[in-house]
């Protein structure tokens, strides 16, 4: 990963062996990392530290992840939860999310997807982080509310910037109508949910995506951005 300088990532494991393995891994990319063994810990370092992201086990003794990302979004905290477990289990997912974890990561997970969630998270809730960020044949400079595709700067409404964008930064994700109206539109957006079908199709448009393969629609499901 590229351009993280200043990037501050708090690991919280009971687990040494984890945090040394994580530790390593994301000093080499750049980051500024450091650790807590509990919970506990991990409340205190928040408010020195103050981490753009934090990866946070969940089955740790005394105070678990689950109680430490309560606790922080209970406090306003805009830090990026990427909670980690051993157990796949969806009421243990559902809990995390409800609770205002931002992402989920079943244990055990390759360096390379923990990287690309950790990313997603910044480019969403931190994009003042990248001046210009690049993803795939897309360049967004969030700054000057452009995005370039390939070599062609594209002509976008407000709207659209942030459409096209929130599609780039989730891409391979399948985003419904409702999570891409409460990102774009805001959560007292009060018309129709087909509005989103109007600025895609309109994306396609600019984007010459006539045979819909870069903005794929996933009937029932929503939208993914996908070019591979």
């Amino acid at each position: 990963m590229k351009n993280v300088k200043d990037i501050r990532i708090l690991l919280v494991d009971d687990e040494p062996h984890i945090l040394q393995f994580l530790e390593f891994g994301l000093v080499n990319e750049g980051f500024e990392i450091k650790t807590a063994p509990d919970g506990m810990s991990a409340i205190n370092l928040v408010r020195e530290f103050q981490p753009h992201v934090m990866i946070l086990d969940v089955m740790m003794p005394g105070m678990d992840g689950f109680e430490v990302c309560r606790l922080l979004k209970k406090n306003g905290s805009n830090i990026a939860v990427i909670m980690l477990t051993a157990k796949d289990e969806v009421e243990d997912r559902v809990k995390g999310l409800t609770i205002g974890a931002d992402d989920y990561l079943v244990k055990p997970f390759s360096f390379e997807e923990l990287l690309a969630r950790i990313e997603a998270r910044l480019r969403n809730q931190f994009p003042g982080v990248f001046r210009e960020i690049a993803i795939g044949p897309f360049r967004i400079d969030d700054p000057r509310k452009e995005i370039i595709f390939g070599e062609r700067s594209l002509e976008l409404s407000p709207t659209e910037y942030e459409l096209l964008k929130f599609l780039v930064v989730n891409h391979g994700i399948v985003l419904s109508k409702t999570k891409i109206l409460e990102k774009v539109w805001g959560y007292d957006f009060g018309g129709e949910e087909n509005i989103v079908e109007v600025y895609i199709r309109s994306l396609r448009d600019k984007l010459g995506d006539k045979e819909h393969r870069l903005i794929r629609t996933l009937r029932g499901a929503g939208y993914r951005l996908d070019w591979s």
